[in-house]
């Protein structure tokens, strides 16, 4: 099971973070692994989906996989904190950050998604996330069915509708 440790905050308002739900969507599309692999983008892996410092050979317990998961969250909670402009409800949050774990704040930070999503134009959002079903799989771009389930996933978190079927 998941626990962030509470870090102090001291702005007068509390720092949204990823919600149980959330992390629960990551972990189940992610999986453990605690030997290193290659994923299907060809980028080194270990845990629950980290990649930052992965090299091959590396072999993780589930709690370092923990601590590492925490630590990424954090990053990509920032991300999203600083690149949305918009409020957004805790489900809203919690799959962008589920978003920007899979493919990376650039991502987020050059999208029609951002942009649509910081006019206010938060019914164009879920068909947005939708769109980013793709990996460069041998130089191409190609569509996975795990992006197209996990976008989809994304898309009704952020709906606030129950994923989990996907």
């Amino acid at each position: 099971m998941f626990f962030r440790q509470k870090k102090q905050v001291t702005s007068t308002e509390k720092k949204q973070v990823t919600s149980a739900e959330g992390i629960e969507l990551i972990k189940s599309f992610e999986g453990f692994r605690s030997d290193a692999y290659l994923c299907a983008a060809g980028v080194w892996t270990c845990g629950w989906g980290s990649t930052k410092g992965v090299q091959e050979g590396d072999v993780w317990s589930e709690s370092h996989a923990e601590e590492r998961l925490a630590t990424d969250l954090e990053e990509f909670e920032d991300a999203v904190r600083k690149l949305v402009t918009v409020k957004l409800n805790n489900d809203q949050f919690s799959a962008l950050v589920s978003f920007c774990f899979n493919l990376g704040a650039n991502a987020l930070k050059i999208s029609t998604l951002l942009k649509k999503l910081n006019a206010g134009d938060y019914q164009a959002v879920p068909d947005q996330i939708r769109r980013w079903n793709k990996a460069t799989v041998n130089g191409e771009k190609v569509v996975l069915d795990g992006l197209v389930r996990r976008r989809n996933a994304e898309a009704l978190l952020f709906q606030s509708k129950d994923w989990r079927h996907i």
